[in-house]
């Protein structure tokens, strides 16, 4: 139907998806679906192939379909506008350039690359600190506007290599207005004739762009702040093939904590993850990410702040996506990625543990004791790997003790827990529970006149090797008597 909202995310595969490209992609998918009827499409912008990268486009596929963002139409599953890929649509870009030097927007350029420096380094000599390709210097240089017809077109039939230049207008103000930063305007004097096909036949982002967001009936562009300074040539490029442009939308900055844009090194120096296949090889919960995302940027305007996918489809609008840059909070992240976590059950997340448990060679308990240590650990822990470190001591004996905890266990630890063994050794597996081993604890620490530190920390050390986790007595309790006077007796004698 006519009117239908159409949007695109249009990565290139020159390497592994970025946090902020998976958040365009998330912000488009979300316009999509709050519209009736709207359309997520995923393009493949990979012209540019000596900086591709093998399994980038693989990568961009599988971080969509962990997050959920269904694509309606693209390389996969392709609509009536494809090809998804822009290497399989050379020859309609040609097409189209030819199109532009025929009406007189665009024009051949012989240049040399060496003649396109001497006349920068000329220009420089002469006061002008930047010089471009533009409709001054065009004047005296090799293209198709200062040679006779007869002269190009020999060139042409030559085989002579060429570039397609776009004829920027020499003073003109260009304006538009940004859904999300409203009127925008740039003098066309500051752009140079940009290039539209290369020397090699491919075309550049711009053409590619703006002619295949055309074709797929693109109505809505939805991108990342770094792309406003390019808008001004793709809107010359819709004037001058006559076509309307879409409705533009440039996204705020993702900022690292201690300033600045998020780059690749400042994540590194933060510790957060910076492509979105981290995030699944850590084991976040792409609902948390999603919902974190989301949250980057925009909001629904209330206080609420857990939304599923499906839910922040019906919420998101344009108008609440803020101008400014939005901080990469990854405290926030893990406070959401604990929500999503915590709300699945036991059993729900044994069966997820048990393949990550595998490909770290560890063997877990049956589920009956599988399920009630999880139910110990969830609260305890950000993400479901956690569950592996902190419960270790559920699956094995500790092979060695945690060395800051190590610095509570002081000249009497030894007695004290000797003393506690004394108590509950006597007791049978039924009486082995949490609160008769709470009790028993109470009673040695009374006895001795000691702080309950002073037998609890040396006890959980000798029965988990750690200085934190679950509670102790139902972890002991869980682990049995046999296992718990087994640890207990292997601290004595390593520890003493």
């Amino acid at each position: 139907m006519e009117g239908t909202v159409r949007v695109r995310f249009a990565p290139s595969p020159t390497g592994f998806l970025h946090i902020g490209g998976l958040r365009t992609a998330l912000y488009n998918y979300l316009f999509a679906r709050s519209q009736p009827g709207g359309k997520f499409i995923l393009r493949i912008e990979d012209t540019d192939q000596n900086r591709y990268v093998e399994g980038a486009e693989e990568d961009i596929i599988r971080s969509l379909e962990w997050c959920g963002m269904k694509v309606d139409e693209g390389p996969k599953n392709p609509g009536d506008v494809g090809p998804y890929r822009q290497s399989e649509r050379k020859e309609l870009y040609h097409e189209y350039a030819k199109e532009l030097v025929e009406k007189g927007e665009a024009y051949y350029a012989f240049d040399t690359t060496d003649e396109i420096e001497q006349m920068r380094e000329r220009l420089q000599k002469s006061g002008n600190p930047s010089p471009k390709y533009d409709a001054v210097t065009r004047q005296s240089m090799k293209n198709s506007l200062t040679l006779p017809q007869d002269e190009v077109q020999k060139r042409l039939d030559a085989g002579e290599e060429f570039v397609v230049r776009l004829k920027v207008p020499r003073r003109e103000t260009i304006r538009f207005e940004d859904l999300i930063r409203g009127h925008v305007s740039f003098e066309s004097k500051g752009l140079d004739d940009q290039v539209l096909l290369k020397s090699d036949g491919m075309p550049t982002y711009h053409l590619a762009n703006v002619v295949d967001d055309h074709l797929m009936k693109i109505t809505h562009v939805i991108r990342g702040e770094e792309w406003l300074s390019s808008t001004p040539k793709h809107i010359l490029l819709y004037n001058a093939f006559g076509w309307e442009p879409p409705k533009m939308a440039h996204l705020p900055l993702i900022m690292s904590p201690s300033g600045g844009k998020l780059s690749k090194r400042k994540a590194e120096e933060e510790g957060i993850p910076v492509n979105t296949g981290a995030y699944i090889e850590q084991h976040y919960e792409p609902d948390a990410l999603v919902n974190f995302l989301a949250f980057l940027g925009w909001s629904p305007g209330d206080d609420s702040e857990i939304h599923s996918l499906e839910e922040l489809g019906r919420l998101f609008t344009l108008d609440r996506v803020n101008k400014g840059g939005a901080v990469f909070n990854h405290k926030k992240l893990l406070w959401y990625n604990e929500h999503y976590f915590r709300e699945q059950s036991a059993a729900v997340l044994a069966e997820r543990l048990k393949p990550i448990a595998k490909a770290r060679n560890i063997s877990l308990p049956d589920d009956d004791h599988l399920l009630p240590a999880i139910s110990l650990l969830k609260d305890r822990v950000s993400k479901i790997d956690e569950l592996l470190n902190m419960g270790r001591f559920f699956f094995e004996d500790p092979k060695e003790y945690d060395k800051n905890a190590l610095k509570k266990w002081k000249d009497d630890s030894a007695g004290l827990v000797s003393e506690y063994r004394g108590m509950i050794e006597g007791y049978d597996e039924s009486q082995f529970e949490a609160a008769s081993l709470k009790k028993s604890l109470e009673e040695v620490i009374n006895k001795n006149e000691v702080g309950f530190g002073k037998l609890m920390m040396p006890l959980r050390i000798a029965v988990t090797g750690q200085g934190f986790g679950p509670d102790l007595f139902e972890s002991m309790e869980l682990l049995g008597k046999d296992t718990v006077l087994r640890r207990i007796d292997a601290a004595l004698e390593r520890l003493g």
